[in-house]
């Protein structure tokens, strides 16, 4: 590995980036581990110049949008440039009439999603945001890289079902295509999918083409109270066995509050009124009609420098999972809140981030030790420096050395985000 801030690995990457390089200030880490060099790429051409020069100064590599998802997963074991995709920030080709857009990675999603409405189409992801008041996308490239998920997985798919093709730059700076600008045109071999999720260790995606969709004339949501994890579990498969097709399920159980699970439907307004009717019978007299979503819709259920959670299960095995994360709280002095999408098993945790590290691994071991009973994993998405000490944060992974072959095939040196996704990779 080259010298850190060695001014002329310095001044190779000003020239790779178009001028846009820099020594990395004391606010440039990626969680809590310090980067030597910055580098604003604003094309794939220069983004691929940019990790040429790295790799021939052995340089490790971390992307970096707008840091909303930053912290996510382990701390690299090292990070010497980050490539900054802000500056890739153009929406390339929106084919309105074919519902399809293609964007470079730095694209802000609340942007995205407001040029889309303009055409009365929307590109169907809604990550979780994080705490706070002001709403906070991430871009398009770390969407891909984490496939972080929302309230409408349910009804229109994860990230990898959208996403239909992808440009990116390899660690050794070669540019590859993969998938096209027509949902037809996907065939063979889908590495667009395989970066979904990645967290950028296979390679620096520049530029993504998405499946879209129309914007839908019409939405209600119909909430009810959630008191216990069996009611919750009973609620849930009402609607998910019904006809009704919601576009979203969601529960919200806070700490030491009562739960509730709000459906969202959407439509036309005929039909809409009419599953509406339907799911208030469905769901009993104490279920009731809203015009938008709670206020709790999408928002992360842990507080800022708290302790985040994703955890997994199959859909008939969440009052299993909620009892066991429960017990596993109380026992270890833990108070915890479970928001998210119960309706495709995939629900986030959050406890406070002056919880004990030692409680926190302990409480997570039993949660763990108990997953498979109910078909999911827990994962610790981010969390204090102590308490990631503490814990492996990925857990057991299926298919590990498959995906430690995979890297091996595309980044041999193991140079791009070393350490951050499971198993070290």
């Amino acid at each position: 590995m080259g010298e850190r801030h060695d001014p002329a690995v310095l001044e190779e990457l000003r020239k790779a980036a178009g001028g846009r390089a820099r020594q990395a200030a004391a606010e440039d880490t990626v969680d809590g581990v310090a980067a030597a060099y910055v580098a604003s790429p604003g094309s794939t051409q220069e983004a691929s110049e940019v990790l040429r020069a790295a790799a021939r100064h052995g340089l490790a590599v971390v992307a970096r949008g707008t840091g909303t998802r930053l912290g996510w997963g382990a701390p690299p074991r090292r990070c010497d440039l980050i490539v900054d995709t802000t500056g890739m920030d153009r929406v390339v080709e929106h084919a309105a009439g074919d519902l399809v857009v293609r964007v470079q990675a730095g694209v802000r999603l609340a942007g995205l999603r407001a040029t889309l409405a303009g055409a009365g189409q929307r590109l169907a992801v809604d990550p979780v945001l994080p705490p706070g008041d002001a709403p906070a996308d991430g871009t398009v490239g770390g969407l891909v890289a984490t496939a972080a998920s929302g309230p409408l997985r349910l009804s229109h798919g994860a990230v990898r079902d959208l996403l239909i093709g992808t440009t990116m730059v390899r660690a050794d700076g070669v540019v590859a295509t993969a998938g096209g600008k027509v949902v037809k045109n996907v065939a063979g071999y889908d590495l667009s999918k395989l970066l979904a999720g990645s967290w950028g260790t296979l390679g620096l995606v520049t530029e993504a083409v998405f499946r879209l969709h129309p914007l839908p004339p019409a939405a209600a949501c119909v909430v009810v109270p959630a008191p216990d994890a069996e009611g919750a579990r009973a609620l849930v498969q009402r609607v998910v066995h019904s006809q009704l097709v919601p576009a979203a399920v969601e529960l919200d159980r806070p700490a030491g509050g009562p739960g509730e699970l709000a459906v969202l439907v959407e439509g036309i307004a005929p039909g809409v009124a009419g599953r509406v009717a339907d799911l208030l019978e469905l769901l009993g007299p104490e279920a009731r009609t809203e015009e938008a979503p709670p206020p709790w819709w999408r928002r992360a259920p842990w507080p800022r420098a708290g302790v985040a959670l994703r955890l997994t299960h199959e859909i008939d095995g969440l009052a299993r999972l909620l009892g066991a994360l429960d017990a596993a709280a109380a026992r270890h002095g833990l108070a915890v809140s479970v928001r998210g999408s119960a309706g495709v098993g995939l629900l986030y945790a959050g406890l406070p981030g002056d919880s004990d590290p030692a409680a926190v691994a302990a409480a997570v071991a039993e949660v763990r030790a108990a997953a498979p009973g109910w078909g999911g994993d827990v994962v610790v998405l981010d969390a204090p420096a102590a308490v990631k000490a503490a814990v492996d944060v990925w857990g057991p992974v299926r298919g590990l050395e498959l995906m430690r072959r995979v890297k091996d095939g595309f980044d041999p040196e193991h140079r791009l985000a070393p350490g951050r996704f499971v198993g070290g990779i």
